[in-house]
């Protein structure tokens, strides 16, 4: 009996993946683990490293970079383990983390997804505890106009001391426990994601199925957070490519789970928001009107709105 498999997606992580797989053997203790990494086509040999160094990890290399989500459920037909862990390349567990959380799981069987406390190397809390994203909330946060209407829930509200366990609508996949029945019920990632949102469907699908997502934190995991994206210079050159993997995403997020008229209102919304940022910035900076708007932002997401057919259809 397999307790938990453990699924590394790489990309140009060498090192962060060798101390991450590292720390994972290190926190076993009596749990019975096997561990996946899928390489997802790393130029710093990756995949070399893990075949070389860890010979009892199953690895899966891809000829190119086929996403997040795909990547992992490309373990599926592989794992054996009662529970899933997914786990960034660039979180790092504690020597009980995987214990306590499979032992929170154990002892509560409605809870499908668990999340845990996220810190940054500077011990600075990171979101963990997340609510859905809607057309609205996504305005009120971008726009600053929240503090207007205080009764909306956004996506963060990182105002609470986050020392207590509770419920929420999801839950950031760089330590992602999921109870292998919810897999069973409602599958992994939809395989339209390619990045970003893939998580935040999946817990809409498993809450949506009955179970609970829960935020636990006692268990906490350091997260460096965005090194592939740093070390990809295509990416990171410019924000662009990253600016289109998270508009489409949140496009397809909307229309698949929200429906058209949602896309229509955050298309509106998304419009009216820029002309907003536009005001506020004339005002600190009156007379540099070409400046402060921000056409080629703007111009991105109706473009890929109108490319993605309104979220209804892939464009990788």
């Amino acid at each position: 009996m397999v307790d938990v498999s453990i699924i590394f997606v790489s990309y140009n992580t060498a090192e962060m993946t060798k101390k991450a797989i590292d720390l994972v053997k290190q926190s076993k203790h009596q749990l019975n683990l096997e561990i996946f990494v899928v390489d997802n086509a790393s130029r710093d040999g990756s995949a070399e490293m893990v075949a070389q160094i860890f010979p009892d990890v199953t690895l899966i290399t891809n000829a190119i970079n086929v996403g997040f989500g795909r990547a992992n459920n490309q373990v599926l037909p592989q794992y054996r383990g009662r529970y899933v862990l997914l786990l960034n390349t660039d979180a790092f567990v504690e020597a009980d983390t995987i214990q306590k959380t499979v032992a929170f799981m154990d002892s509560h069987p409605t809870t499908g997804i668990l999340g845990v406390k996220l810190l940054g190397r500077d011990g600075v809390l990171q979101p963990s505890c997340r609510y859905f994203p809607t057309p609205f909330n996504i305005f009120l946060n971008r726009t600053g106009l929240f503090k207007l209407f205080p009764s909306t829930q956004l996506v963060d509200d990182m105002a609470w001391d986050h020392q207590s366990v509770r419920d929420c609508d999801w839950v950031p996949g760089c330590y992602y426990l999921i109870r292998k029945e919810a897999i069973d019920q409602v599958g992994l990632f939809d395989q339209r994601y390619f990045l970003y949102y893939e998580e935040v469907d999946h817990c809409y699908a498993t809450k949506q199925a009955g179970w609970q997502v829960t935020y636990y934190p006692d268990a906490p995991v350091v997260h460096i957070g965005g090194e592939s994206a740093k070390i990809d210079h295509s990416i990171s050159s410019v924000s662009r490519q990253v600016s289109a993997l998270q508009i489409e995403s949140e496009l397809l997020y909307f229309r698949k789970n929200l429906g058209l008229l949602s896309v229509c209102l955050h298309v509106l919304l998304t419009i009216i928001a820029e002309a907003i940022l536009a005001v506020k910035q004339l005002l600190k900076t009156p007379g540099q009107l070409r400046q402060v708007l921000n056409f080629k932002g703007l111009g991105l997401f109706l473009k890929l709105t109108y490319l993605s057919r309104a979220g209804s259809r892939v464009l990788r």
